[in-house]
């Protein structure tokens, strides 16, 4: 059985992503830095960004509390152990999620006043398996979400007491909620837009009864690296957890953040084009003198993405070489003129360590957030 698998491992097609747990730990630690006085929920939905929800909570397990986007990825994480707090950032769906809610301790963030009145005639399952409206054995800690200017979710600034009231009511809810809200453009630090919200949250806080001492949370990524009004009781980092930029023009070191995923491949052919010669689908890519081709084992297939424009760079041995030709599926194609000693079989990185994803990004008209979220099963994930 071992030699069949050490065959498989061998002849496996060469596309992997490399994740560095140590990265996590230190971009964490940058997050302390920034942010000393806040306690941290780490957001791992949407797998992780890509990297394994799983694999993001292990290798964080100094963060106060993970955040999520569903019930589904809330019992993963506790199923594989996590014992910290777990925030449900979209809250519930239907109130047959209560229950799951309950048996797995999880924070719950609300947003409408739907939300609400599922709570106010939710019924809870006893262990014995009879349904009652009675409260459930421990109280449920509750995160309002105040939409302040992103126009996404949260309930009206003006709403907010009387939701806090009714909340109150519930004797199965934690007194006092938390209260949050999301920035919309704390990645633009010339837009007024984030200074109005603070003052619009601020606002909102203040006109609430002053005898309650409700914790706040505001900061995401962006907000964590350059708004430190926002930082309050809790931030909410996602994006800089994994090592890339929230900021347009800038990349993970600018930040003194460690990338933690870097994707990688090979070369699977090398040919001997001639001036004149056309490389990929629609013959895109003209030669414009004699050139040597490099074919990598990666597609968009893989999670490269398709619309990368020619001149995007990859790292062979060390050294750029520019994509030509269309991306496909399962392969791309490199001019490897600056690169007379490449061979076959020769290491190639995508983005990561040493090739700052936000360029590849930047050169593909998206955002570092798709790229690492849009990484396909097909690849094999190595922890290091």
């Amino acid at each position: 059985m071992r030699a069949f698998h050490e065959l498989f491992r061998v002849m496996s097609r060469p596309a992997w992503a490399e994740i560095d747990l140590n990265a996590f730990q230190h971009n964490l630690q940058v997050v302390r830095r920034a942010a000393p006085t806040s306690r941290v929920v780490a957001i791992v939905k949407a797998n992780g960004y890509g990297h394994g929800i799983i694999c993001a909570a292990k290798a964080l397990p100094d963060a106060d509390a993970f955040g999520v986007a569903s019930i589904d990825e809330a019992i993963q994480l506790r199923e594989a152990g996590v014992k910290q707090r777990i925030v449900l950032l979209e809250g519930i769906f239907d109130a047959d999620e209560m229950d799951l809610v309950v048996d797995h301790h999880l924070d719950l963030v609300l947003h409408n006043q739907t939300q609400i009145e599922l709570l106010k005639n939710c019924t809870f399952i006893s262990s014995t398996g009879v349904s009652s409206t009675i409260a459930p054995p421990t109280t449920i800690t509750v995160w309002l979400k105040i939409d302040t200017g992103m126009h996404r979710l949260g309930v009206a600034p003006e709403e907010t007491a009387s939701v806090i009231n009714q909340l109150q009511k519930l004797s199965f809810i934690k007194q006092p909620v938390i209260l949050m809200t999301h920035l919309a453009s704390a990645d633009e630090l010339d837009d007024l837009a984030t200074v109005n919200q603070l003052e619009c949250f601020n606002k909102t806080v203040c006109a609430l009864d002053h005898s309650i001492n409700q914790e706040k949370s505001i900061a995401n990524s962006a907000a964590v690296l350059s708004w430190p009004e926002s930082h309050v009781n809790w931030v909410r980092p996602g994006i800089m957890l994994y090592g890339i930029s929230p900021f347009s023009g800038k990349v993970a070191g600018d930040f003194g953040l460690k990338p933690v995923m870097s994707v990688k491949s090979k070369l699977i052919e090398i040919r001997e084009l001639v001036k004149g010669d056309t490389v990929g689908y629609g013959g895109q890519w003209v030669c414009d003198q004699n050139t040597r081709v490099g074919v990598i084992a990666f597609g968009y297939g893989d999670g490269y993405p398709r619309h990368a424009v020619n001149g995007t760079p990859v790292l062979l041995n060390n050294k750029k070489a520019p994509l030509i030709g269309r991306v496909s599926m399962d392969m791309m194609t490199i001019d490897l003129s600056g690169h007379k000693h490449a061979n076959i079989g020769d290491k190639v990185e995508l983005w990561g360590k040493n090739l700052p994803i936000e360029e590849v990004a930047q050169l593909s008209s998206t955002i570092a957030y798709e790229l690492v979220c849009g990484i396909t099963q097909r690849v094999k994930f190595v922890e290091n």
